[in-house]
């Protein structure tokens, strides 16, 4: 286990690791008044025969945060080197031996307006898996539709993952727990499914793994990518990337929600319809222990997409 404890862990700061309850940020800075910041929650896994925790698609990670900072059109600074090596050092300190998941994100700092450029400055807080929200950890979830739509590429691109993008999975996760389920299910603006809060959504029907499109206003999740890749590559499924629609996913045989820090979730019920046998179906649960083997480098074939830490 780690020397110190969640609430005393170490963070990394403006290039110095501190105590959490130290690492301090201006209240007048862009990203505290707006959310101006762009991240990345990245997962670690804990390989106990080798004695190794390795960071999982590290560097699709860091393309994919610094193509959200050149999107929202951030003064850049860090390279990815720099962003690797405040991951490990942080990791290190902290003497991590679990599972973790990474926020690393890079903001806004100074006095500027939600229109500043810089000074972008950046964190790296791990945390063990065990200790993130409730619906990340449940063995299912029951989900209803939410009444607001998902942001689109034409106001808000769900293609930069940053903070203020959030608000709108806040909206829709907070109607589902006021009315009694887990999570939900956003539409897009014209009506089809795109994604859970934070999560990419996917379903089987006769065999065939469905998700929506990447221009169906999701983000670009490498959860995603990877969960496509095994299933066609690896188990040999058929798969379709379509648009989808809402009374489909009420008649699916198996549905689940996944993102880095949920990894796969079935989906029980949909609007208080049954997902098939409203349990984890076959195909979701060999796809996730797919997902496992491949993250703890139990995969020999996809060892590329894991970098050591120790």
């Amino acid at each position: 286990m780690a020397k110190t404890d969640v609430a005393n862990r170490l963070i990394w700061l403006k290039g110095e690791i501190l105590n959490v309850n130290e690492a301090l940020i201006n209240v007048l800075s862009p990203t505290s008044q707006f959310g101006l910041n762009v991240f990345e929650g990245i997962p670690c896994y804990w390989n106990d025969e080798e004695k190794q925790l390795y960071a999982f698609r590290l560097s699709d990670h860091y393309d994919r945060l610094i193509r959200s900072a050149k999107l929202i059109q951030f003064d850049l600074k860090y390279t990815k080197d720099d962003l690797q090596k405040a991951l490990v050092d942080t990791i290190k300190a902290n003497e991590y031996d679990e599972n973790l998941s990474v926020r690393q994100t890079l903001f806004v700092d100074g006095f500027g307006s939600w229109g500043s450029d810089g000074p972008v400055e950046m964190f790296v807080a791990p945390i063990p898996r065990g200790r993130t929200s409730t619906e990340y950890n449940k063995k299912g979830l029951n989900c209803c539709v939410t009444s607001w739509r998902r942001i689109c590429d034409e106001n808000l691109s769900p293609r930069i993952k940053c903070g203020a993008n959030y608000i709108n999975s806040r909206v829709g996760q907070r109607e589902a727990l006021r009315n009694g389920y887990d999570t939900c299910l956003f539409l897009n603006e014209v009506g089809k499914i795109s994604e859970g809060p934070g999560s990419c959504f996917f379903m089987i029907k006769d065999g065939t793994i469905v998700t929506s499109r990447l221009t169906d206003s999701v983000l670009e999740s490498i959860t995603r990518d990877t969960i496509i890749k095994l299933a066609t590559e690896e188990l040999g499924l058929n798969f379709e990337e379509r648009t989808i629609d809402r009374t489909e996913v009420y008649m699916a045989d198996e549905a689940f929600l996944c993102g880095s820090a949920m990894e796969i979730t079935p989906v029980l019920s949909v609007d208080r319809y049954q997902i098939g046998g409203g349990n984890e179906g076959q195909i979701t649960h060999s796809l996730h222990m797919a997902y496992l083997d491949t993250v703890k480098g139990l995969n020999k074939k996809r060892l590329n997409w894991l970098t050591p830490i120790y």
